[in-house]
């Protein structure tokens, strides 16, 4: 495996952590007063900035909010769209 190999696997690595920090989060809103502990905080810190980026213009659907989906899904599209990128750069 080379440079490009480390790289992709990386880039798909950190995007399925990610995934999960932003799932994890999300389900701690049905726990009662889990925002309040120490590890909501670390996971706000975390994943809050990029997840506010959607909830700013996401606006919720019955009280429930979608912006999590639109995150994960523009992130996996990013990740599809710069995995493709390095395989093309391999391929030239």
């Amino acid at each position: 495996m080379g440079f490009i190999g480390l790289l992709a696997y990386g880039i798909s690595w950190v995007a399925n952590i990610y995934t999960w920090l932003i799932v994890i989060y999300t389900l701690l809103s049905w726990i009662p007063n889990a925002y309040n502990t120490k590890f909501a905080a670390i996971l706000n810190r975390i994943v809050g900035p990029y997840l506010n980026l959607f909830e700013r213009f996401i606006p919720p659907i019955f009280g429930i909010s979608i912006a999590p989906i639109v995150a994960i899904l523009v992130m996996q599209f990013l990740e599809r769209g710069l995995l493709g990128f390095l395989s093309f750069l391999v391929n030239m």
